[in-house]
């Protein structure tokens, strides 16, 4: 099927981008509607995001769950995250899904979020996470930077700020990488830009 005859499908979250932001954390896309177990980012209930904070901070890694409904704790972790100055968006507005599936190897960017646009919104923001390879690459267009190796970082120069771009594990349980190990990965980088 020619990829023009795909239909396009545009984001349905707003940025969130809490006062006092430290970090900006930037997926790709978030997967189709059915598999959303709550209404913020990084709803499928096959996703180890929420886990991973939950063991970094809370030494649980179902913190963030209601594990009777299996479904994440929207409203805990946007809590979490304003207090903690975690921002939260994706680095598409729209894309085409080649596969039907939520796996960013079948996802065609088709309008990529200005992150510029977004960063001057955050003047107090330090570091950019991505979670993924898609995530990465689509934020390395923008801004030409060198593309850092999993679990590390690289600069970016905006607009007289300088910002660190970490490349961390994707939270998909697709990722080959046992949950306790990303978990290390995420908490080594919070404690480098002060956040533990």
């Amino acid at each position: 099927m020619p990829t023009q005859t795909i239909p396009t499908e545009r984001h349905t979250l707003e940025p969130f981008l809490p006062e006092g932001t430290n970090i900006l954390m930037l997926g790709s896309f978030p997967p189709e509607r059915k598999r959303w177990s709550m209404e913020f980012f990084y709803p499928n209930w096959g996703n180890d995001m929420w886990r991973i904070w939950g063991l970094i901070f809370f030494g649980d890694k179902q913190h963030f769950e209601i594990t009777t409904e299996k479904r994440f704790d929207g409203e805990r972790i946007a809590t979490f995250c304003a207090e903690r100055g975690v921002a939260l968006y994706d680095t598409a507005c729209e894309v085409r899904r080649l596969a039907g599936n939520a796996s960013d190897k079948f996802l065609e960017v088709v309008t990529p979020t200005d992150l510029r646009s977004l960063l001057r919104r955050l003047p107090h923001c330090r570091a950019i996470v991505t979670t993924g390879e898609k995530a990465t690459d689509t934020l390395i267009e923008q801004f030409g930077c060198a593309k850092p190796r999993v679990g590390e970082y690289t600069g970016i120069e905006f607009e007289g700020r300088t910002l660190r771009l970490y490349r961390m594990p994707s939270s998909s349980r697709a990722y080959p990488l046992k949950l306790e190990r990303k978990a290390e990965a995420y908490e080594r980088m919070l404690r480098e830009i002060g956040m533990l």
